[in-house]
């Protein structure tokens, strides 16, 4: 099936023919109902964003973070007993601004399997049996795929860079002192961005099932994937060592492999 098919047949509701206009604001209601759903969780976290604050964004900047022990306890010169730096704010809005900020990344972090439920409402009209029953398992996997790379994000990733970059020096005499705002964008960024790398089956899955790539095509370019994955896990995680790429990097590649079999198993249903 064709991007243009599916496309085109996303244009027919249950109850028949749509318009493209019809069409559009189908699509609009959609997206409004998903935007109201994150801004009501964006209020609920801004309400208690200082407990939210303190043991949740500011965990990383802590010697006692759970990732922390882990790395004490395997001890193979990983041990993190200082993080050299402080955090500050020179802005007067600053910390209202990291208020706002924080609170609606973390009310889309919590909404975005609610998004993705909404737009797989509005895709699903366009699919044919097979391809729905098939599909709805795929999408079932969206919260699941995203818990796993937040939780990947915030447990692996973060650390690992608030370490590397607490602790590098080039000189003894110079002190890091953080700006709030830069340390709450690293970690949020972060943790956000594994969460959505980590959708990367199903974003294949749907560009298989719209006759963008096959299979056989991401086989072919394996070799070029892995390049590309090295350079990703260099481009987002700061620390130069090899044991920190290769810690991010695996993951990536695995899901690569993962959305090769999902391509594979949406060839054999359009069969």
């Amino acid at each position: 099936m064709s991007i243009l098919s599916i496309l085109g047949k996303a244009s027919s509701a249950n109850i028949g023919e749509m318009t493209v206009l019809d069409h559009l604001e189908e699509l609009r209601w959609r997206l409004v109902r998903g935007a109201i759903v994150i801004v009501l969780l964006s209020i609920g976290a801004f309400i208690y964003m200082p407990y939210i604050f303190q043991n949740v964004i500011l965990a990383h900047a802590k010697t006692d973070f759970w990732t922390y022990r882990m790395m004490c306890k395997i001890d193979v010169g990983l041990c993190v007993d200082k993080l050299n730096f402080i955090l500050q704010n020179k802005d007067m809005s600053g910390q209202f601004t990291m208020h706002l900020k924080t609170a609606f990344i973390t009310g889309f972090i919590f909404g975005f399997p609610y998004l993705v439920w909404e737009i797989w409402g509005y895709v699903k009209p366009a699919l044919e049996g097979r391809e729905i029953k098939s599909s709805s398992k795929v999408v079932a996997f969206v919260p699941f795929l995203f818990i796993i790379g937040t939780m990947f994000g915030y447990f692996i990733l973060a650390p690992l860079s608030v370490n590397f970059l607490a602790n590098y020096q080039l000189d003894s005499t110079i002190l890091n002192q953080f700006d709030v705002t830069s340390y709450v964008s690293t970690v949020t960024m972060l943790v956000l961005a594994c969460g959505l790398i980590f959708q990367l089956p199903v974003l294949i899955y749907f560009l298989a099932l719209a006759g963008i790539v096959t299979p056989e095509l991401m086989k072919k370019y394996r070799k070029h994937a892995i390049v590309v994955v090295i350079i990703v896990a260099g481009i987002i995680t700061p620390s130069p060592d090899m044991l920190s790429q290769i810690i991010v990097g695996i993951p990536i590649y695995l899901l690569y492999e993962i959305s090769i079999y999902t391509a594979a198993k949406n060839k054999k249903i359009a069969i």
